[in-house]
């Protein structure tokens, strides 16, 4: 998981210039850059409250307890109990809230703008994501994830279908998790389109660095729980596990952030929409074939 967390970024840009002809950054350079920011102070304004000052911690928290309960392959996670696949959603979306709240407490509007959208966002893709987990129960009788990726399955060209499916619908729910193309664009600065830059804008130092690692921690969970389930229907062990996930996140996303453009903010309802259409397709789809019911 530690290595999938460095390690995506680091992908996505070297992709990104490798597309581009350049010969790009180094590919840590996103954790030699989080160094320098952990040995920083932070400076806060005077309209803010402690809200603010503890919201990085709240965001970092949630994501590293989350991401305790995430399985790789064969492999179990430190955490598990019946029922964690719903304890890992609201850890996710705790970390969300803790954000836009400390966005709101700036008490700047452009902040406020940025906190608005990532809850109509995080709001609408939440369904998604629910229902892709649902999927996953579906398919293995569990409500937990060491329980549902404990073993490989035996599993007809439908139902690998399905599952290859719910891996893509967990990629494009990283995407809009992160604030990544087409959503949103991590480049971009002082923009009124801006989504997850924009919240953290009045951060510095120790703060930033934590909601970057924050951000590394998110990423991977949705890339091992894509990466699994492509794994329990094709081979199931942590050695293909771990490069599926940096595969299928990081050069995916390294090659539409390549070829191209944000979506105007109009779009981005209709796209997320559809990726919950599309999760709820798949969770029907999975539930007729497993009653063996002619589709």
């Amino acid at each position: 998981m530690v290595v999938v967390a460095l390690s995506i970024t680091g992908v996505i840009n070297r992709t990104r210039a490798l597309l581009a002809g350049r010969k790009g950054i180094r590919f840590f350079q996103h954790i030699y850059n989080v160094r320098l920011q952990l040995q920083k102070g932070a400076v806060y304004s005077t309209t803010t409250t402690a809200l603010f000052r503890i919201a990085p911690a709240v965001y970092l928290g949630g994501a590293l307890l989350a991401f305790l309960f995430i399985p790789v392959a064969d492999l179990e996670p430190m955490l598990s109990f019946h029922g964690d696949i719903i304890l890992v959603a609201y850890l996710l979306a705790l970390s969300r809230v803790a954000i836009i709240l400390a966005a709101l407490d700036t008490g700047s509007s452009f902040e406020g703008m940025g906190a608005a959208r990532e809850a109509l966002y995080g709001a609408l893709v939440e369904p998604a994501l629910m229902m892709g987990l649902a999927t996953l129960a579906l398919f293995c009788g569990y409500s937990s994830f060491a329980d549902i990726f404990s073993m490989a399955q035996e599993l007809d060209m439908n139902l690998t279908i399905v599952l290859l499916m719910v891996a893509y619908v967990f990629v494009v729910i990283m995407i809009i998790e992160a604030g990544r193309v087409p959503v949103d664009d991590p480049k971009t600065h002082l923009e009124l389109t801006m989504i997850h830059e924009v919240m953290c804008l009045d951060y510095s130092g120790v703060d930033m660095a934590f909601i970057h690692i924050a951000g590394w921690l998110k990423n991977a969970i949705f890339a091992v729980i894509a990466a699994n389930a492509i794994a329990v229907a094709v081979s199931f062990h942590w050695w293909f596990a771990v490069p599926m996930a940096i595969i299928i996140t990081g050069v995916s996303i390294g090659v539409v952030e390549s070829l191209r453009a944000r979506n105007k903010l109009s779009r981005n309802i209709t796209y997320i929409l559809t990726i919950v259409a599309m999760s709820a397709l798949v969770l029907l789809t999975g539930f007729l074939l497993i009653q063996n019911i002619e589709i």
